[in-house]
């Protein structure tokens, strides 16, 4: 009989483990801890980690302070395995004032996400700023809310979370915040803690039965009109499913200063067992 694979997170079994979601091992190399854990398989990472941890590369590795980051893709090239890990970097089009650079995680010599992140040049338009979208209410005047109680996985349990409005299938508002460092030992941007939030979108709201049904995302795309003040992530989540396999879960961003921009997730649905 062949006996089930072992998660490779440090601390899955029950080995001493830092309050963070990775381990750095070499100038690109990392291990995953529990706490990357991902809710679909306890031998993957969750999304939400793994995007946030390539933002901290890539800033660590391409630092500038007069530009901001505007529009980053994630594609999903498959599943994402816990245990050692590598993320390299580098600029694809290099500017003054506009330029795109690439993160890629790999392992086992397979990549599995690869990033795509445009950066603009920061001006003053204060003058002109605003929007029509409504912030949602203060972190403080929502109720708290244990999304373990829907999702498994060490990434669902160490996160904040509080309903900024009452859920129904396919539509819910909230607010989210992780709960550990990035890399252990490292100090990490407000950006890169945001946006290690954000792929939670998706449980947010479901439409369908987590249980019963299967509608991970293959992509993450998020645009943002400014930085964040804080790691505080506010969602106003909506998720369609249309009849032929496929959905789309779509929200306003938000941080504790207002709207921030928006992102969307396609998802591959399914029936569990099919």
């Amino acid at each position: 009989m062949t006996s089930e694979p072992k998660p490779q997170h440090l601390g899955a079994n029950g080995e001493d483990v830092p309050d963070a979601h990775y381990v750095r091992t070499g100038d690109h190399s990392f291990r995953t801890t529990v706490y990357t854990q991902g809710a679909w398989s306890p031998l993957e990472q969750h999304m939400a980690a793994s995007s946030g941890l390539m933002v901290h590369e890539i800033e660590r590795n391409h630092p500038r302070e007069d530009v901001i980051p505007v529009r980053l893709s994630y594609d999903i090239l498959g599943f994402i395995p816990g245990g050692d890990i590598e993320v390299h970097t580098r600029v694809l089009r290099p500017g003054k004032t506009i330029e795109l650079l690439e993160a890629t995680m790999s392992a086992d010599g397979r990549d599995c996400i690869r990033l795509s992140m445009w950066r603009l040049k920061t001006s003053d338009t204060q003058d002109v700023a605003g929007g029509e979208i409504q912030p949602l209410p203060p972190v403080k005047e929502c109720p708290p809310v244990d999304m373990t109680e829907t999702w498994a996985g060490g990434f669902i349990a160490t996160l904040e979370a509080h309903l900024a409005r009452e859920p129904r299938a396919g539509s819910a508002a909230g607010w989210l915040r992780i709960g550990h460092q990035i890399v252990a030992g490292e100090e990490s941007s407000n950006t890169a803690r945001f946006v290690s939030a954000i792929d939670t979108a998706n449980g947010l709201a479901p439409r369908v039965e987590p249980g019963k049904w299967a509608f991970p995302n293959v992509d993450l795309s998020i645009h943002l009109i400014r930085e964040p003040v804080s790691d505080w992530v506010g969602l106003d989540t909506n998720v369609e499913i249309g009849p032929g396999g496929v959905g789309l879960t779509h929200s306003e961003l938000f941080d504790e200063d207002g709207p921030i921009g928006r992102v969307a997730q396609a998802l591959t649905v399914r029936r569990m067992g099919d």
